[in-house]
């Protein structure tokens, strides 16, 4: 299923723009600039926040919209999005900490590995494990289920065909694995640094992903009137 009412805008200009962007601004800017930018209080972190934040408002509004009765497995899973969308909107902000600049209480800047009003820098339990599931689900949604679709179709089970992503998000999806591939390559076979933070652009790529999938999947769920 395509995302038939986004433009080639949203799902193939703007994210391979995005990255086109973000590899001269890798090349032409000084260090102390990149570092800038990548901080916690720099654009990169705005923009993340901003693109999960409204990717959580589409998934609730989707849960509390559909019709939750006929399907309790599919509500189930656009509960987990909605919840797990949040859970990350917050936390890149610090609940807050980051726009309002209060002072981390001591006896959380004690668990917490950069002194910050947050969860995920407390436990990996929080951090990379969730991370590493999104990655996982970028790479699979985004690259093996749009090649099984196309080549191996009867590999997919037909019940779960509602939550397969359209195979638009394929660039999305493709820039992100280009960005962890060479950022490997880069540091384990070369010892090099390509990307001043790689895990903040692909950050911004998946949660662009997240994004684009939960608008194909309001276009499932909800019916035309409610999805303007």
């Amino acid at each position: 299923m395509h995302i038939r009412y986004t433009m080639p805008l949203l799902w193939l200009w703007l994210p391979l723009a995005a990255g086109i962007i973000q590899a001269v601004i890798e090349v032409a800017l000084d260090t102390r600039i990149l570092e800038i930018i990548h901080s916690e209080y720099g654009p990169h972190e705005l923009l993340e926040f901003i693109i999960i934040t409204i990717a959580a408002v589409i998934a609730a509004r989707i849960f509390f919209q559909m019709d939750r009765a006929s399907n309790r497995w599919l509500t189930a899973w656009i509960g987990i999005a909605a919840f797990c969308c949040f859970y990350v909107s917050i936390e890149e902000m610090s609940w807050g900490q980051t726009v309002l600049r209060w002072n981390t209480p001591e006896f959380w800047a004690q668990v917490n590995v950069q002194d910050e009003t947050n969860l995920h820098n407390t436990s990996t339990w929080l951090n990379q494990k969730p991370r590493i599931l999104l990655e996982i689900g970028v790479a699979v949604g985004g690259l093996l289920i749009p090649c099984l679709r196309r080549y191996r179709p009867q590999w997919l089970p037909q019940r779960f065909a509602i939550i397969y992503p359209p195979s638009e998000l394929t660039v999305t999806a493709g820039i992100f694995g280009i960005v962890k591939l060479l950022n490997l390559i880069s540091h384990h076979i070369f010892d090099i640094r390509l990307f001043a933070r790689p895990s903040e652009i692909g950050e911004l790529f998946m949660y662009y992903f997240v994004l684009l999938y939960m608008m194909a999947m309001a276009q499932r769920l909800l019916p035309v009137r409610m999805r303007n």
